[in-house]
């Protein structure tokens, strides 16, 4: 198959092969030994003298990942800070500098930057994170774009370790974040809970480093349930089964779906951005755990959902940006 993509690249579009078919396409294994984890996890993770290094890196595009129609610039610059510790935290590391860089076009207001700044420092505040650097330019549209760097705890649960038999827990609710959104884009008035899921996503640290002791593999939630589910499976090279019944969704996020006609279940599985933690876990370590079981760990190297005693094979895996 990769030998016929990179024979037609010129005529093959990002649409037609997806995110993750294109980060292979331009992923070569690292030289320095010193790499311990490339790419391909939430994380890369790079040994040093005393210990190791945890390195990851977001980016938020203006009328993408957000729009000013309802995020104020505060909460762009909270969500671009708590979507990266996110990715710091899944790998049990503790947050400790992150760089910032903006594309901004020529009309920005210093409103604007005083707001997206004033969100940014009140993350780094609260989780001890210090600004070290940057870099800013124009564009037509706004890009904020943070690397952060974090130090491991310990033990580091990577997308690779999962094991079959392994049971699949998710440290909470999910389905949130996008109910949230698609509250806004069908302007429906009410649910202001579950809107602020989206616009004020929040990373779970204290679950995270509480899961690692007991997981063998771990990620953050940002791109669905199926998706992370997948990305797991694809790097232990094993399979899983989903509970349908099993997937939890809050009471708040199942009645907003209901208002707009839409399914709860779908937002979970296919949605993202709720930043609750997906790992997988050893039956001895079970009730160790606090959190939902959703599924578990499977030989065959497929991923199944089971809903009302069926089990189909699950094509679609959450969000894709070029899908």
């Amino acid at each position: 198959m990769w030998g016929i993509l990179r024979a037609e690249g010129e005529k093959m579009r990002l649409n037609e092969i997806g995110e993750h078919n294109l980060i292979k396409r331009i992923t070569r294994k690292a030289k320095n030994r010193n790499v311990l984890v490339g790419i391909g996890d939430d994380a890369a993770v790079i040994k040093t003298g005393k210990g190791k290094m945890v390195i990851t890196v977001d980016t938020l595009v203006e009328n993408d990942h957000f729009t000013l129609k309802w995020f104020t610039p505060k909460q762009v610059g909270m969500k671009a800070m708590e979507i990266n510790t996110s990715d710091i935290g899944a790998m049990n590391a503790i947050p400790r500098y992150a760089l910032v860089s903006l594309c901004l076009p020529k009309t920005t207001t210093l409103n604007f930057v005083d707001g997206l700044y004033k969100g940014i420092y009140s993350v780094a505040d609260k989780y001890g994170i210090d600004i070290v650097g940057g870099n800013m330019t124009h564009g037509h549209e706004i890009v904020v774009d943070i690397t952060m760097i974090g130090e491991a705890k310990g033990k580091i649960p990577l997308r690779s370790n999962a094991r079959p038999g392994d049971y699949i827990i998710s440290s909470g609710n999910l389905g949130a974040s996008t109910a949230g959104l698609n509250l806004f884009l069908k302007k429906k008035s009410g649910f202001a809970a579950v809107k602020k899921k989206h616009v004020e996503p929040k990373a779970k640290l204290k679950k995270a480093y509480a899961l690692a002791k007991y997981t063998n593999a771990m990620e953050d939630c940002s791109d669905g349930l199926a998706s992370e589910v997948r990305n797991i499976c694809a790097q232990s090279k094993c399979g899983a089964v989903i509970e349908w019944d099993k997937i939890p969704v809050s009471r708040e996020t199942i009645k907003a779906a209901k208002a707009i006609g839409l399914e709860s279940k779908n937002f979970a599985l296919f949605g993202g951005e709720d930043f609750e933690l997906i790992a997988t876990v050893p039956k001895k370590h079970l009730s160790k755990v606090k959190g939902f079981v959703v599924g578990r760990i499977t030989k065959e190297k497929k991923i199944y959902l089971k809903k009302n005693g069926k089990k189909e094979q699950l094509e679609k895996a959450g969000y894709d940006h070029f899908a």
